[in-house]
């Protein structure tokens, strides 16, 4: 049964550990949902990892309806929250309407997830006014890091902190249901979380969040890029399917590949292709 945000305020206040997985495609949110996560994110991340962007900045409400119907399709019990991404909420209401629109009725997304403070919060109100359920992004936000000037801890300074505690309440007060923490001082982060009702997720935040959240790519090895001093790699399957492609060249090269059980003989009277059982 898909959770809903009570059940998440009831995971905060009995301080149970809240997991999300950040994933784009139904293969990996089918293997979210097996193992039992509670909330799988679709982030535009995605324009990185899986279409090879150099940011989130291109991905478009297009692509973000494309794969969070993917990972609907892949997680049909699972709590999806979807990014909107760059500049679709921070011009006119009536634009940030429109995009929320299209998210919500045509990815099937459960929420939406909005980056940043300030006018945004203006936004987030709009949306949960209209029955949109919210997730607010703060600390590090992968969209605004060309004016930021690159990827950076936030939060470390006093004054840096007394802010972030600042606009964490307004994200609340705005009505946000979850609030993502990411790359800030452990310290920090824990102020957040014993300031606010609504539960946060941490992504380099720290231990003391109401729950964490990994890109499925970075858990499972599954990606060759750069990976963050926030992360923890369970597994690498980058590995054996590398081995894999190369022994498929091999075989191809050699003749080896398809052997005669890979062929069709007209005799055949029972041949399995996709979608047999």
């Amino acid at each position: 049964m898909v959770k809903t945000t009570s059940d998440f305020q009831k995971m905060k206040s009995s301080r149970e550990p809240i997991v999300m997985v950040t994933s784009y495609d139904a293969p990996g949110a089918s293997l979210c949902e097996e193992a039992e996560v509670d909330t799988i994110l679709v982030g535009d991340s995605l324009g990185m990892v899986v279409l090879g962007y150099e940011s989130t900045v291109p991905v478009t409400i297009d692509d973000m309806v494309h794969h969070t119907k993917a990972v609907k399709r892949g997680a049909r019990n699972t709590f999806i929250v979807t990014d909107m991404p760059f500049m679709t909420y921070h011009a006119s209401l009536q634009e940030t309407m429109a995009g929320a629109r299209r998210l919500m009725q045509e990815s099937g997304a459960d929420a939406l997830k909005l980056e940043g403070s300030g006018e945004v919060f203006v936004h987030t109100k709009a949306l949960v006014d209209a029955g949109v359920p919210v997730v607010s992004h703060l600390g590090l936000t992968p969209q605004t890091v060309g004016v930021d000037g690159g990827y950076k801890v936030k939060g470390k300074s006093a004054a840096e902190q007394e802010q972030l505690l600042k606009d964490a309440k307004q994200a609340e007060k705005a009505g946000a249901f979850m609030l993502v923490l990411e790359c800030v001082p452990e310290e920090a982060a824990k102020k957040v979380q014993a300031s606010i009702s609504i539960p946060v997720i941490g992504i380099g935040a720290g231990r003391y969040t109401d729950g964490q959240v990994l890109v499925y790519h970075d858990i499972t090895g599954y990606y060759a890029g750069h990976t963050a001093k926030f992360v923890k790699q369970y597994t690498n399957i980058s590995e054996p399917v590398q081995r894999a492609l190369k022994e498929f060249k091999q075989e191809v090269k050699a003749g080896i590949f398809p052997a005669e059980e890979h062929v069709f003989q007209p005799l055949d009277k029972h041949v399995k292709l996709y979608g047999d059982k």
